[in-house]
């Protein structure tokens, strides 16, 4: 259940989108806030989306960079490139919405309780709504500042994904316990200077301790930018698509 901040989004269709009505591709959507105010995000439709079978979907989490306000728009890094590059084959509904409380503190803004990780949720709650989705297969990925909250949002709920991807982030070791049953891979690059290395490499050490199976991949010679590997990652989506919620 969401804090009462926020309303549920717009509805466009009564049910779920079909064939007929759904516009493919990625698609400009509004959220309507308790306050009346209103965030844009970003949902991407497969081009083979029908509505008569259940589709995958992918919350993803932008960094700091891409703010309201940043230079560029969330679309814009990490997930988005990629998807462009697979467009017309890529199977998954993708959520992606923009952070906007800039009073939060960056590594915080995307966790639990917290206004744009609240409202991250509530769109992929409406997404679920508006599409046909599975709900046994429900990821969570970002990079940087989403990495940050990748990790939260999945040890603060983790029977809810199917499976998690964080990218140059870092969670709380003491979660270990909370998230060794889920299916996990991290990426990283090792010569990091924004997201030091080692707050990956203590979050699956960690992990492996608890008894969890993490898959890590470690970038040699890779600065911040770890992201253009991670989500140009073919593997990484055969991956996800073998995760599903028992």
């Amino acid at each position: 259940m969401f804090r009462p901040l926020f309303l549920a989004c717009f509805v466009v269709f009564a049910g779920t989108a079909s064939a007929a009505d759904t516009k493919t591709g990625f698609v400009d959507k509004t959220f309507k806030n308790a306050d009346g105010t209103e965030s844009p995000y970003v949902v991407f439709v497969p081009h083979s989306y029908d509505g008569t079978k259940e589709v995958p979907i992918i919350l993803f989490l932008h960094g700091a960079g891409e703010t309201k306000g940043g230079s560029k728009k969330p679309v814009q890094v990490g997930i988005g490139p990629a998807i462009q590059k697979r467009e017309k084959t890529f199977p998954f509904i993708v959520v992606i919405p923009q952070a906007e409380h800039t009073k939060t503190p960056v590594v915080q803004r995307w966790f639990a309780g917290k206004p744009d990780g609240d409202r991250a949720l509530a769109m992929l709650e409406a997404t679920t709504k508006e599409y046909k989705t599975d709900p046994a297969r429900v990821y969570l990925t970002g990079l940087s500042m989403g990495g940050f909250g990748t990790w939260n949002q999945a040890a603060a709920n983790p029977t809810k994904w199917a499976a998690i991807a964080p990218v140059c982030g870092g969670g709380n070791v003491a979660d270990a316990e909370k998230l060794k049953d889920l299916p996990i891979w991290n990426f990283h690059g090792d010569k990091d200077a924004a997201v030091k290395v080692d707050l990956s490499r203590d979050m699956i050490n960690a992990i492996e301790k608890a008894g969890g199976k993490p898959k890590y991949t470690e970038y040699p010679g890779v600065a911040h930018n770890s992201w253009d590997n991670a989500y140009g990652t073919d593997e990484l989506y055969t991956w996800l698509l073998e995760q599903k919620k028992k």
